[in-house]
This record gives structure tokens, C-alpha cells and sequence, in this order.
């Protein structure tokens, strides 16, 4: 059963980030259900290196939503945040007695959807 849901909705993609999807899953998972302002917020004061290109990748979503969609980026979420693999470049280490360790350095894709929040009325237990 496919329900469409008439949403407003942004995308930015980040492709060939050096760093593995490990990493950035977490810092992701912070951001997800929080405005725009927090999370970029958030992110300028994270000391994770790759905080820096997610802050750009979600810079990049709200100037999308801008400029081409001509959102409130007052009203702008984060709906979605997640990454994906990319290639793994490997390299090789000398190590003792001839024999090699193989370095591998990974890259990933990171995908984030901002959503302009509609309004909603909210319910408070016994007030009416």
C-alpha cells in the first residue's frame, strides 16, 4: 500500500568523502528530526574531522532548498541523513622480512533531505 505524502522536499549528495562509513554513521544519526540551524550548530562545535563535510553537504541542501525551491529555511529539517559506500583505495606498508600490510583507505557517498515542517497542532495532555 503506497501512501504519497505531499511533502516539500530537498536533497544534496556528497560524493567521495574520505572517510569510512563507520565513522560518519553516528555523527549522522544525531542529526536526523533536527532543524537546520541546530544542526549545522551542532556540527561547527563537533571535533570529528568529518563534521566539516557533513556541515558543507547540509550548507549545500539549504541553499537548494533557496534558491531553487524558494523554502523558509526557518522552517527546514533534516528528514533524512545517511551514507554509503564508495570505492576503497588500498595500499601496502612494508613490513619486516619481506612481507607487506595492506592500508585501506575508504571513501563514502553522504545523503541528506531537508523538509520544510508543516503546520501541526500539538495536544497537551488535558488542555483543550
Amino acid at each position: 500500500m503506497n501512501k504519497k505524502i505531499d511533502s516539500k522536499e530537498v536533497k544534496s549528495i556528497n560524493k567521495n568523502v574520505r572517510s569510512s562509513v563507520r565513522k560518519l554513521k553516528p555523527i549522522l544519526r544525531s542529526l536526523i528530526g533536527k532543524k537546520v540551524d541546530i544542526a549545522i550548530r551542532d556540527l561547527t562545535f563537533s571535533e570529528k574531522r568529518i563534521s566539516k563535510d557533513i556541515k558543507k553537504t547540509i550548507s549545500s541542501a539549504i541553499a537548494n532548498a533557496e534558491n531553487n525551491f524558494q523554502y523558509d529555511i526557518d522552517k527546514l529539517f533534516v528528514k533524512e541523513a545517511y551514507c554509503g559506500k564508495q570505492v576503497i583505495m588500498k595500499r601496502f606498508r612494508a613490513r619486516a622480512k619481506g612481507r607487506a600490510a595492506e592500508i585501506m583507505k575508504p571513501y563514502s557517498n553522504i545523503t541528506i533531505i531537508l523538509s520544510e515542517q508543516t503546520k501541526q497542532m500539538e495536544q497537551h495532555g488535558s488542555k483543550s
